[in-house]
């Protein structure tokens, strides 16, 4: 393995049973994005801790979606198959709530908006309950109990099929139900960035709705934590220059920040709890 500038000891001991991932392991990720394939003993040896902690380490990783366990090291993983749900609703959960405060606080009253599947848009939905007379279009139903019980609200749920893992709704009817609007800001997620870029997701059906959103939007907000930047999918779903603001928890590195700067997105890093 490459030679990397080495960081600071991390401390022997993996992070079982936590959603959160420590520093050693979000550097794990990076150098396995960077290289595509990380031995176990070239870990160890970088990370100047024992190979019994880089395999607990990759054994969570891998359990989350993060990685991908092969024969003596860790890989990407499969860029067709999302995390599961409930997995995605724990992961990184203060970082999408400090996230969506910010986006929050620049939706003013009285606006009209989408906000489209996704736990990271959940969030904002969470955060968007003490403002007034919202006019909400949704193809979540998890968005739409959320904010559905405020009386100065007016919340619309799209046709379609709901899907049980997320109670996100898809297909040509939730198309068209979007497509018969045009609001003041589209909120959306995404599933990962590419280094270019591009917006990817997993699913198709999911991608035109989004898509829908972005062409139906005077503004498009996108809500996304920091793991998503460098993040495989396969499915396309536009560029970042089709996004007015992206809102994170961290900024990215400084080749994305050039993309962003020159396609003018603002960007908006939530501060540290």
């Amino acid at each position: 393995m490459p030679a990397f500038p080495r960081p600071a000891e991390a401390p022997d001991g993996g992070a079982e049973g936590r959603s959160e991932l420590n520093q050693r392991q979000e550097q794990i990720i990076a150098l396995v994005r960077e290289r595509g394939f990380v031995a176990i003993e070239a870990l160890a040896e970088h990370f100047n801790v024992t190979p019994q902690t880089i395999r607990r380490d990759i054994n969570q990783l891998c359990s989350q979606g993060f990685l991908r366990r092969y024969h003596g090291g860790a890989g990407l993983p499969s860029s067709v198959e999302n995390l599961a749900y409930q997995t995605r609703q724990v992961l990184h959960q203060g970082e999408k709530e400090r996230i969506a405060r910010i986006l929050a606080a620049e939706i003013p009253d009285n606006a009209s908006l989408f906000i489209n599947i996704g736990t990271t848009t959940e969030e904002v939905a969470k955060a968007l309950v003490d403002h007034r007379g919202l006019r909400i279009i949704t193809n979540n139903l998890n968005v739409a109990n959320m904010l559905g019980g405020k009386l100065d609200f007016e919340v619309i749920v799209t046709g379609g099929v709901v899907r049980s893992r997320d109670r996100g709704i898809v297909g040509e009817a939730s198309i068209d139900t979007i497509q018969q609007f045009k609001v003041d800001f589209g909120i959306i997620g995404i599933s990962g960035i590419d280094d270019d870029g591009t917006l990817l997701d997993f699913d198709y059906r999911e991608v035109r709705a989004a898509q829908a959103i972005i062409k139906n939007s005077r503004r498009v907000f996108l809500a996304t934590d920091h793991t998503k930047f460098g993040r495989n999918a396969m499915v396309r779903l536009g560029h970042v220059d089709q996004i007015d603001a992206i809102f994170t928890d961290r900024a990215p590195a400084q080749p994305m920040l050039d993309i962003l700067a020159a396609a003018e997105v603002d960007l908006h890093v939530a501060p540290e709890a």
